[in-house]
């Protein structure tokens, strides 16, 4: 970078003069007017010859060296807080300062008598005269905090304006400089003690002062100023600062501090302007002055102007400093001008220069946004080398960039460390890499990251607690999720209706139906709202666990909440009933149903359909069908699938076929539920050739024959006995890669079995075992029965031991076949002798 051919415009010319009055105060002056008026009005007159013994009496005691509690307490209940006021005022003079704030505190504290704000303040004049600032402060102090028993003329919200009115009326021209202490102190005192009240009253208070011709020390005035920029009260800082110039000459470091708060704001114009004013006024900036003016030229991207303003502080023999180089290292980064920096940081080192932990991570956070996170790491490792190990912000930069360029291990090996180095972390990085960890499932990892982001009081947003919650839940821990909700309490912290949610839904997922309601009652006691998907994932829970009787109840509650069932409610229900086979309530809510206002839509009739048939009513599911199509509603596979699979379960092959023809013709392309439905009726009753041809009909569609396909077809031939083409058909899944399951392997065994080949139906029993595919009741049934018909019933009884010692329960059909197998056995040894 050629800094010779930088030129900086010739900057505006910015007059120092007040443009405007303070818009904090603008009301605080007429507030000041009234008070001054009714001051006026109420002060009391001057001491008449009757009160001439109170008067001596009053003197006589506060002129002296020590303090007489006697006296006080004999003409004290003499007095109203007014006539003391007059007498105080009229014997100031004569006035022992330290003998008047013993009195004072022995009054108000002993006698609970309340003097008037204007006694207060002439105290506070008195004590400041003689030099005893630190009792005056502190008196003041405890008269603003309400400590002491005063008797104010004005409301609470104005009171800083009534002492600083009583302390203006005392001023007298001789005592300017007292004056000027006077607002030294109040505004120090509003600016130190009473800033959690806000700034507002320090400016009242200098605008106050101010309009009377009396300003603050230029002490006080850059102390003023300073703490306004500090606390980002920019604009109020350049308005009182416009003021000050009006009053007292600005030096160094009022100019300093004034052409930050432009910068800050945004005026850069008016930050050189004032710049340019200060050097016509021979005030030579310092390195301060310049580096507010080049931070605030970089932070408006005018990098050209600042670096020569750079230049131009080394011509006027004023020295950059760290903070200079830092300054400009920020803005090209800012820019990504990455060489530019680097050449900077060089020219720090030459001119001695040592980067400090700001210029470090300034680098590192520009190469780790911009995804450049293996110059980021150079940039640490030279840190490190430099004796100074990285920092929190160093390490929630290198987390950012890790993430930002996919070294999602590397960002949460980053986060451990922060960890165990007791670091502090944001947010933002706790986000990141709980949010790839659960994308990545890794749940235990996220679940500990989340618990410390609880222990240090940082909230995770919702998005991510739902992400996580959910993820904990798909993984079988609820547990988890739910001790994660529970922290949250614990903590204080809400868990939205969408996080809680995706809990109980995992719990009713997971059977937890019981549990799932316990959680519930606890949110609600902890104000969750409630909403229709709340009510609907209970209401699905309760009719997978076969309870939709539960799910009425909800329906119920949820009407007099006011949440209205919406269709997924009346599905969800509908598919309840119909999963335990009731139609008949069933019906009577499809007819509720229809006299909503949304009516059923595709997947109620579906529920229905399916309904139906299951019942063996397959008329009054094709009815519905039918109406569906009457209504011109949009079907889908589902329905069509529902019926064409009920229609082959019973053997009408010819109406499933017609289905699915009448399926096509609509466009809606048949599945591969569809074929598998087709297939199973196809060998159901023999037509194992036309079952294959499907097979081929399949692939020319673009569809794969599944598992169920070719168990159908494995089936259709182990019914017909002919084993030999069952086991090609199994070679044949093989070659594609397609795994038997447990109900291909039963099939199988059946067909042995039937055959009596009962040593190859016992080999296909061990590769199951081998393959991990535990035979359940139906496969050892078939088993059993096998070895009945044949005569074997002690065969049989050594398959029964071995159920049991599996953990199976025997059933109807496993009590059944063995007795028949018995008696068949009896009967078989009777006939024989």
């Amino acid at each position: 970078m050629d800094l010779r051919r930088l030129s900086i415009p010739k900057p505006c010319s910015l007059s120092i003069a007040v443009s405007r009055p303070l818009t904090h105060v603008t009301s605080t002056a007429q507030q000041q007017q009234e008070l001054h008026n009714r001051n006026q009005q109420q002060q009391p007159p001057p001491p008449q010859s009757s009160n001439q013994s109170l008067l001596k009496w009053v003197s006589s005691v506060l002129s002296k060296q020590s303090l007489d509690p006697s006296k006080c307490k004999l003409f004290l209940p003499n007095l109203s807080p007014q006539e003391f006021d007059t007498l105080f005022f009229s014997i100031r003079s004569n006035v022992n300062p330290k003998t008047a704030l013993k009195f004072f505190y022995f009054a108000s504290q002993s006698c609970n008598f309340r003097f008037t704000v204007r006694s207060y303040c002439l105290l506070i004049r008195l004590l400041l005269f003689s030099n005893l600032l630190s009792p005056a402060r502190l008196l003041l102090i405890r008269l603003i905090d309400g400590k002491m028993p005063v008797l104010y003329a004005s409301n609470p919200s104005i009171r800083h304006v009534e002492i600083a009115s009583q302390m203006l009326d005392l001023n007298v021209t001789a005592e300017s400089a007292l004056g000027v202490q006077i607002a030294d102190l109040l505004v120090h005192v509003y600016c130190t003690q009473f800033k959690n009240l806000g700034f507002g009253y320090a400016i009242d208070v200098f605008s106050i002062f101010s309009n009377k011709g009396i300003f603050p020390s230029l002490k006080t005035c850059n102390f003023l100023l300073n703490s306004l920029v500090k606390a980002n009260e920019v604009q109020k800082g350049i308005e009182v600062f416009e003021t000050m110039c009006r009053g007292v000459s600005p030096d160094v470091f009022l100019f300093s501090t004034a052409i930050n708060a432009f910068c800050k704001r945004g005026r850069i114009e008016d930050a050189i302007g004032l710049f340019t004013k200060m050097e016509e006024l021979g005030i030579a900036p310092n390195v301060v002055t310049y580096n507010n003016i080049i931070h605030g030229l970089c932070r408006n991207g005018r990098l050209y102007e600042a670096f020569h303003l750079k230049e131009k502080m080394v011509l006027r023999e004023v020295e950059p400093s760290l903070i200079t180089y830092s300054i400009l290292i920020n803005g090209l980064i800012k820019l990504e001008k990455f060489d530019d920096a680097n050449f900077v940081l060089k020219e720090m080192s030459v001119r001695g220069f040592v980067p400090n932990y700001v210029v470090y991570n300034t680098l590192i956070d520009g190469y780790c946004k911009k995804g450049n996170i293996s110059e980021a790491l150079k940039i640490r490792d030279d840190m490190v080398s430099k004796g100074m190990s990285p920092n929190s912000v160093t390490f929630n930069s290198l987390i950012h960039g890790f993430c930002k360029s996919g070294q999602m291990d590397n960002a949460e090996n980053a986060l451990e460390e922060m960890l165990s180095r007791g670091l502090s972390i944001n947010q933002g990085a706790y986000t990141s890499v709980i949010k790839w960890l659960c994308i990545n499932s890794r749940f235990d990892s996220a679940l500990h990251f989340t618990k410390e982001m609880l222990l240090r009081n940082l909230r995770p947003g919702d998005g991510l607690l739902t992400l996580l919650v959910s993820g904990l839940c798909k993984n079988g821990k609820q547990a988890e999720g739910t001790e994660l909700c529970f922290r949250l309490f614990e903590k204080g912290f809400t868990v939205n209706t969408v996080t809680s949610n995706a809990l109980i839904h995992g719990m009713c997922e997971a059977g937890n139906l019981k549990e799932a309601g316990k959680l519930l009652m606890e949110m609600l006691q902890r104000g969750l709202i409630l909403d229709k998907v709340t009510y609907n994932t209970l209401i699905l829970g309760c009719c997978k666990d076969g309870k939709p009787e539960e799910g009425f109840k909800l329906k119920e509650d949820m009407i007099k909440r006011g949440i209205q069932p919406d269709n997924y409610t009346y599905n969800l229900l509908l598919h309840g009933l119909c999963s335990i086979g009731n139609m008949e309530e069933a019906i009577e809510l499809w007819e509720e149903c229809k006299r909503t206002v949304f009516g059923p839509d595709i997947y109620t009739y579906g529920v229905m359909i399916d309904g139906f048939c299951k019942a063996d009513k397959i008329e009054e599911g094709e009815t519905l069908f039918n109406e569906m199509i009457s209504k011109k509603m949009e079907l889908n596979p589902v329905v069509y699938n529902t019926l064409i699979r009920a229609y082959c379960k019973i053997g009408n092959t010819t109406a499933a076929f017609r289905l699915s023809n009448d399926m096509k013709s609509r466009g809606i392309l048949p599945t591969s539920v569809t074929y598998s439905s087709l297939i199973h009726g196809l060998c159901n009753i023999g037509l194992i050739e036309d079952a294959k041809c499907l097979f081929d009909e399949m692939r020319k569609e673009g569809l794969l024959p599944n598992i169920a396909c070719y168990t159908a077809l494995i089936g259709g031939y182990c019914k017909l006995g002919q084993m030999d083409e069952a086991e090609s058909v199994l070679q044949e899944m093989a070659s594609i890669n397609i795994h038997p399951n447990k109900i291909t392997y039963t099939i199988m065994i059946g067909g042995y079995c039937k055959l009596s080949d009962m040593k190859e139906a016992a080999k296909l029993l061990n590769v199951m075992a081998e393959k991990g595919i535990s035979p359940d009741s139906i496969t050892y049934n078939v088993f059993m029965d096998g070895h009945c018909k044949g005569g074997n019933v002690e065969e049989a009884f050594k398959v029964c031991d071995r159920m049991l010692s599996e953990g199976l329960s025997l059933d109807e059909i496993t009590y059944t076949t063995l007795i028949d197998g018995w008696q068949s056995s009896t009967i078989t040894n009777q006939d024989n002798h």
